[in-house]
């Protein structure tokens, strides 16, 4: 059975009496009987004080008062059934809350939204930026994607990129301060940094110069910059204001963009990256989402045999 409309009263019975010209017919599609609605029809023409209908041999006819108000409640009712409409059908849209951090949310996943939403116009995402991921994130959120390492995540997740990260800065700052084909040259030019916990949980400039085999003086950390957000370590990287580290597959569209360019050698953690969580009450719409970042995350291909799995808790 199809959802009853929202009652309008009186706005509804007047607009099924003007198109079809007979209050018997009005009072079969109203479900009501004649009388009744001749007693709402009187009881309207007294609030308005003239009369609305002019009876006929067969069936009535609008008076000019009651086509006045025939017009507005024929409009008011079209727009109150299509708002109706358009609200229900919202409201029972699948939508889908994705946690995961600043920079994965916004260097990685904004910039291809539009692309989830062609392929998926049925779902609606709603994206949940945090630090770090809580271990009670699935109480809010049906998936999450979260920097880990493999003892943290690999029973329960699925490894959408692997730590990968290269020293970057903009082409204008490689010219001045370059080449840093020789790692101990790194060591030498402002630096700008992630905070990170003790020890830290990625790479972070100390872990990556001693794996590249370079030490700094203490006073070339004079000019050095530090901050809590990955965002804004890229944005003081794009001020030309030093070298940093660059995650690849975070800032990949930077890179090819031209406006940050590779000033390094790669270093990878295998173990380490971003992990795909998903939530054990899995609702509808949660798996596409979660086939999308797979394949989204391996060049817009699924991965051969990668499966979505369960979750527990973390993240970067």
């Amino acid at each position: 059975m199809a959802d009853a409309p929202v009652d309008l009263g009186w706005m509804r019975l007047l607009v099924e009496i003007g198109r079809r010209g007979s209050l018997s017919a009005a009072a079969r599609a109203r479900g009501l009987s004649q009388p009744a609605v001749s007693y709402q029809i009187r009881q309207l023409e007294q609030s308005f004080g003239v009369p609305l209908l002019r009876r006929l041999h067969r069936g009535v006819a609008l008076t000019d008062e009651g086509r006045r108000v025939f017009d507005i409640a024929a409009r008011t009712v079209a727009e109150m059934d299509e708002l109706e409409r358009v609200m229900r059908a919202a409201s029972q849209r699948p939508v889908i809350r994705l946690c995961t951090d600043y920079a994965f949310s916004s260097l990685w996943l904004i910039p291809r939204m539009h692309a989830f939403r062609q392929a998926h116009p049925e779902l609606d995402l709603q994206i949940v930026a945090t630090q770090r991921l809580a271990p009670d994130w699935e109480v809010d959120s049906d998936i999450a994607v979260a920097f880990g390492s493999r003892g943290e995540f690999g029973q329960d997740g699925i490894l959408l990129m692997p730590e990968r990260v290269l020293p970057v800065c903009t082409p204008a700052f490689l010219e001045r301060h370059g080449p840093f084909e020789d790692p101990g040259a790194l060591a030498g030019v402002p630096l700008i940094h992630l905070d990170a916990a003790v020890p830290s949980p990625w790479f972070e400039w100390t872990s990556y110069l001693a794996q590249a085999g370079a030490s700094r003086k203490a006073d070339a950390m004079l000019g050095d910059m530090s901050f809590n957000t990955y965002a804004m370590v890229i944005q003081a990287a794009l001020a030309g204001q030093g070298l940093a580290l660059g995650w690849l597959g975070l800032v990949d569209q930077i890179i090819d963009s031209g406006m940050l360019c590779r000033a390094g050698a790669v270093l990878e953690r295998k173990e380490r990256g971003y992990w795909l969580l998903v939530s054990k009450a899995r609702r509808a719409g949660v798996e596409q989402l979660a086939d999308w970042l797979v394949a989204e995350a391996n060049g817009g291909a699924p991965e051969e045999g990668a499966q979505v799995a369960p979750t527990v808790a973390g993240g970067q």
